[in-house]
């Protein structure tokens, strides 16, 4: 089996979060990367907010190059905490909610989903909706 996300595959993801988003009453950004942190697909709808464009892309980049869900630095990234400062790696990096892992039913990281344009916690909830084509139910 290949271990790498498919344009079908990351424009499952994408239709997943877009229709987790509208069914909400939403209006978001959705970035879908490779694991090399590569976008495969983006959409944006009608009425999502022009500067989440970015956050979105870089929250997907952010999971994906740091193998772990944007949420996570939360804590770790603040003043005082043991990564303070990353966010200035990499080209910009997101450390809030929003960027979720893309893994195969067997555990394989293959890229990352970012969701921008809601609060925190409607971006996170768009991002799991999105995951969840691949990985199954949370």
């Amino acid at each position: 089996m290949d271990k790498t996300l498919t344009l079908a595959q990351g424009q499952a993801v994408l239709s997943a979060a877009l229709a987790h988003a509208e069914s909400s009453g939403l209006s978001l950004n959705v970035a879908v990367v490779d694991a090399a942190a590569h976008l495969l697909t983006f959409a944006r709808q009608d009425g999502a907010i022009l500067g989440s464009i970015d956050i979105s892309c870089r929250k997907a980049r952010t999971a994906a190059l740091m193998k772990r869900p944007t949420a996570e630095f939360a804590v770790t990234a603040a003043p005082g905490g043991p990564v303070y400062g990353v966010e200035v790696t990499n080209g910009g990096l997101a450390l809030f909610g929003g960027g979720v892992l893309l893994t195969f039913p067997d555990g394989t990281v293959v890229g990352a989903v970012g969701v921008s344009g809601g609060s925190v916690e409607e971006d996170c909830a768009a991002a799991d909706a999105g995951a969840a084509v691949l990985s199954g139910p949370a």
